[in-house]
């Protein structure tokens, strides 16, 4: 196919371009612009490039050394560019050298083309900028175990300053995916097993990073996490209630109330049909239902897995075709099909340009956006001069990605995010003083792994384990190093025993020779993450069951039997078969690898310097073989009387202990009695009548003790978080519209059925406070998007 440069027309005077001319509307620009451009130019506009990928080294992206070809650049660029790869998380850039890089590749972008339209530079962002020296917080599961949105916005407005700081455009965060298998390796990187509170924590991270300006990118769109046995990117078979009111209202609640700019497709196909190549949730859903506007940018690699994966797709630009009929605007992470093989499908008649036309114009009103268009654009971030980018090594260390307030935002996050699931009464254990000193025996494998505290999604953990001759890029103090820092009159021994995954058992016996000498024992156990097989816990690890890895638990039933107190330390990404350790331990701490200031935050739990306050976003099993589904089950997935097999989690989701005791008085309900299309509220007195400040979380659950299809036996509608000093109490309100009882009925449509329900406020999804009934009146009422998606919670003093 052969485009005809022409000279660039439409301008308003001699200077300014139309699509430059700010007195124009958005559409308007942007059509002048399209009008102006060759079809090569627009298709430019649909990939990326993946400049500092490797094809021969490790991968941080399925298949990537299969799929990534050698790009010709100077080929490329005359016709323009969509977007820049991951300028700072393919390696170790130091930031400030990475800025000058990216302002140089920017400036040759915008010289090469006819309009001088710069790229839109993307990065992850999972937790926290994945770059080298930037700010490693919690892993999402650690933000849902906060059960605060308000906090996790702060730290995704932190996350997105940074990386607008360094001329970032996109990230791609956060994961909406509904825990559905806990063996699934990626559950590190989603908030829970609870639609309502995953869709509350993503919503708020989507508002955070937005209002930095960074377009949030919803992942992955939508079913990934309900793949069978927990397999990362296998296959998807689940009805249309478990899609629709447990896998869509995350992200449902994300486009609507978050001002979400951009969704990535998911790897999967549900029930035979590969979502990048399903119009009816790319298109259909997404936009003609939902009036999404933005971009559906393309999983690393998805588009051409349509052939090599799925193979529903005979070519690269059959594949390509696919994609864009049902609704993929640009193909990442690098051009592969929606080049050459795109444009061979329009020149033979398979494909209408008007798709190229439709997605072309999706992504140049983003990138109008984003000030990309406009004429006064530059690609120097504030701050920055020409001088700057002169003397490279000048400014190498410049740019601070770790500040003192993103790590204060971290620890906070770290601390809140601690569930201590029992406590014996030994917890807190106080430093004792020089006079009378603690023996301290630290056991386990991850007691002294900085490392292992981070997600697969932290530079460190992605990239830097690639570069193992290069520093880690920021501070992190080990769990051993934190007690010896949060116990100094103390004598700490620390023995590993045993490895993460390793099968030597051989150092078991030091360690309880350890633990025998001491007055308390903590013992450290956990995952190490990890990409495809490279970790325990991550993309591409996936677990056979829910047993610790490696020789975990005979080290840890051997320390236990050794007779002195043991505090058991869980630092994992996903829960674990505990056995009969949370009977035996005298307390049994669980953290989702709670990031660089994790540490610290399990120390002060330990010592009582913080009061636990996390709650579990997954439930605990209470047995090792995998549990798909979480506390979402209907009555037929309780335990019974027809099967051997207990399916009861050990902890349920919402359990959590503290070191401040709450009582809960006059629960009431506003009218007991509504319509299908009314509301009424949920009201509750919390006090503090404990001896020291602490926070509690009311959650609200709804129960249909009779539906016309089968339904949870509880359901979370909503929840509070309320910090309390001693003596004090708070009125917690809860706004309960009609619409949170919406289900999918046996005709495909939400609808609220008139009938009794049950109001229950829980300490958890099995512990109950007050249960308070709810007469739904009149007739069945189909509901859409618009409904109420969670019941609104305010706290006030009393």
């Amino acid at each position: 196919m052969t485009d005809t440069l022409s000279p660039v027309p439409s301008q308003t005077d001699a200077a300014t371009p139309a699509w430059q001319d700010v007195a124009r509307s958005p559409a308007e620009r942007v059509d002048a612009l399209l009008a102006a451009m060759t079809l090569r130019e627009k298709v430019a506009q649909l990939y990326g490039v993946w400049v500092g990928a490797s094809n021969d080294g490790g991968g941080v992206a399925p298949y990537q050394h299969d799929m990534e070809d050698a790009l010709d650049l100077d080929a490329l660029l005359p016709h323009g560019l969509g977007q820049l790869t991951r300028p700072f998380g393919s390696g170790p850039v130091d930031a400030a050298v990475g800025v000058v890089s990216l302002v140089r590749s920017q400036r040759r972008i915008v010289a090469a083309g006819r309009f001088g339209i710069p790229a839109l530079a993307h990065e992850e962002c999972l937790a926290g900028f994945t770059a080298w020296g930037a700010t490693a917080y919690p892993v999402p599961l650690a933000w849902g175990a906060t059960f605060n949105p308000g906090l996790v916005q702060e730290m995704s407005g932190r996350i997105g300053a940074s990386m607008r700081s360094v001329g970032v455009h996109q990230g791609l965060a956060p994961v909406l995916d509904v825990v559905r298998d806990a063996r699934w390796g990626r559950v590190e990187e989603t908030i829970g097993e609870d639609p309502t509170l995953v869709g509350t924590i993503a919503t708020a991270y989507v508002r955070g990073l937005e209002s930095a300006g960074i377009v949030a990118t919803l992942k992955h769109f939508i079913g990934y996490s309900a793949s069978k046995a927990g397999r990362n990117l296998a296959p998807v078979s689940i009805g249309r209630r478990e899609f629709n009111d447990v896998l869509v209202p995350p992200f449902e609640m994300a486009v609507r109330e978050g001002g979400v700019r951009s969704v990535m497709h998911a790897y999967t196909d549900i029930d035979g049909v590969p979502t990048a190549a399903d119009p009816t949730l790319l298109t259909g859903l997404l936009r003609d239902t939902w009036g999404f506007t933005g971009t559906v940018v393309a999983d690393y690699f998805g588009i051409a897995f349509l052939k090599t994966l799925h193979s529903i797709a005979e070519t690269w630009g059959d594949a390509a075709a696919q994609a864009l009929r049902a609704g993929v605007d640009v193909e990442l992470p690098t051009v592969k099909t929606f080049a050459e093989p795109l444009l061979a499908e329009i020149e033979a008649g398979r494909l209408s340009s008007d798709y190229i036309d439709r997605a072309a114009r999706r992504v140049l009103l983003q990138k109008l956006d984003l000030g990309l268009l406009d004429a006064d654009w530059s690609a120097l971030p504030a701050g920055w001069t020409d001088l700057d980018l002169a003397d490279v090594e000048a400014v190498r260390g410049r740019v601070d990605l770790d500040p003192a307030a993103s790590r204060s935002v971290a620890r906070r996050i770290a601390e809140q995010s601690v569930v201590l699931l029992t406590n014996d009464g030994l917890l807190p254990v106080a430093p004792a003083s020089a006079a009378a000193p603690l023996r301290i025996a630290v056991v386990g494998p991850n007691a002294d792994d900085a490392l292992n505290l981070l997600g697969c999604y932290s530079f460190p953990g992605h990239v830097g384990t690639l570069h193992p001759e290069v520093p880690i890029g920021i501070e992190i103090r080990t769990v051993l190093e934190a007690i010896r820092r949060e116990y100094p009159a103390a004598t700490v021994t620390y023995s590993p025993g045993v490895t993460v995954d390793g099968t030597d058992e051989t150092g078991i016996a030091v360690a309880v020779h350890a633990a025998a000498d001491a007055d308390l024992v903590i013992v450290v156990l956990g995952d190490r993450p990890g990409l495809f097989g490279r970790g325990t816990s991550g993309e591409g690890c996936d677990a056979e069951s829910l047993e610790l890895p490696g020789r975990q638990w005979p080290l840890l039933d051997a320390v236990l039997a050794a007779g002195t107190p043991v505090v058991t330390v869980l630092v994992a990404g996903r829960p674990y078969f505990l056995h009969d350790a949370p009977d035996r331990a005298a307390a049994v701490l669980q953290s989702f690898f709670p990031g660089e200031e994790g540490a610290g935050a399990l120390a002060g739990v330990i010592s009582g310097r913080v009061n636990p306050s996390g709650r579990l976003p997954v439930s605990v099993p209470n047995r090792a073989g995998g549990q798909p589904g979480g506390y979402l089950a209907s009555p037929l997935g309780s335990r019974n009387e027809v099967s051997n097999l207990d399916p009861t989690a050990r902890f349920p989701f919402g359990h959590g202990l503290g070191y401040s005791d709450f009582e809960w008085t006059e629960a009431s309900i506003g009218e007991a009695s509504i319509g299908t299309d009314a509301a009424t509220t949920v009201t509750l007195t919390v006090t503090n009548v404990g001896a020291r400040a602490g926070a509690d979380v009311v959650q609200l659950y709804l129960h249909d003790p009779v539906a016309s299809v089968v339904r949870p036996v509880n359901r979370l509608i909503g929840y509070a978080r309320v910090e309390l000093d001693p003596g004090a109490s708070a009125r917690v309100e809860f706004a309960v519209y009609a619409d949170l009882a919406a289900f999918t009925g046996r005709a495909g449509d939400r609808i609220v059925e008139p009938g009794a329900l049950e109001l229950r406020l829980g300490r958890s999804s099995a512990e109950f406070a007050a249960a308070l009934g709810l007469l739904l009146t009149g007739p069945v009422r189909t509901v859409d998007h618009t409904r109420a998606l969670v019941a609104a919670a305010t706290v006030a003093p009393r």
